[in-house]
């Protein structure tokens, strides 16, 4: 699918970097930067995926591995472009196994994630990026992810499949 294929059918976001890319397409992270930049000149929003896997939470290296995967994938963007561009944190082990980050983690990494853009760019392009949470929302843990200082909203997967479950996350949200 190319850029212009959706904006043919008047798509504005684009999601890249999913886990599933990431672990069954081996779509690394200069790829990721390369295909935002594509994004962005086509006027499409990157929706930028990020997150560790359960034996990386487990050792420790959350931190690092959602740091490399953050510089890697917004590598060579502007500030007008990263303001354009938004996050998803998706902590793997969340997705689809029905575990879902506490509010805590879900907020720390949220955080994290800010000040690694505030190191790139600066303070005030860190705190307009939109940072949305990817693991495993539902509508009974909706609005308390949602009342996060660092959570911007959700990017929800599987509730999204049952009208029910979408519209209480949305209702549970706001």
């Amino acid at each position: 699918i190319c850029a212009g294929m959706l904006k043919e059918f008047l798509v504005r976001y684009v999601i890249l970097g999913h886990s599933e890319r990431r672990q069954y397409q081996l779509e690394g992270d200069p790829l990721i930067a390369k295909k935002a930049a594509a994004a962005l000149a086509a006027s499409l929003k990157p929706i930028v995926c990020v997150g560790e896997k359960l034996e990386d939470r487990e050792t420790g290296k959350t931190e690092l591995v959602v740091e490399t995967q953050v510089r890697g994938s917004l590598a060579g963007l502007t500030k007008a472009q990263m303001e354009e561009t938004v996050i998803a944190y998706e902590p793997v082990w969340a997705i689809g196994t029905g575990k879902t980050a506490t509010t805590q983690q879900a907020q720390d990494v949220h955080a994290f994630i800010r000040r690694v853009l505030a190191q790139m760019f600066d303070d005030a392009t860190a705190r307009r990026v939109r940072i949305q949470y990817g693991g495993s929302v539902k509508p009974s843990n909706a609005r308390e992810l949602m009342s996060q200082p660092d959570v911007d909203g959700a990017l929800v997967g599987g509730a999204s499949l049952t009208v029910r479950d979408f519209a209480d996350i949305v209702k549970n949200s706001i």
